[in-house]
């Protein structure tokens, strides 16, 4: 079975954190940067991947925590 991944997305003026294939957000934060700290523990502790999204809920960035054998090179400064 996969593992799913967690998401911090924008939730009606707040930002949740979300587990990929729910609706129901696991917290709801009033900064984007304390949604994005709890997806990105979520996602190191469970080995998978966070995935972050901007305001317009389009994807903006993603680290990944589980085991890669072929992991992209990262071009983050």
């Amino acid at each position: 079975m996969t593992k799913k991944n967690f998401h911090s997305v924008p939730w009606d003026g707040d930002w949740a954190v979300k587990k990929e294939g729910t609706e129901k957000p696991i917290s709801v934060h009033r900064t984007q940067a304390t949604a994005e700290d709890k997806t990105h523990k979520l996602a190191k502790q469970n080995e998978t991947e966070a995935v972050y999204h901007n305001r317009h809920g389009q994807i903006k960035d993603k680290d990944s925590f589980g085991n890669d054998p072929h992991p992209p090179i990262d071009r983050k400064p």
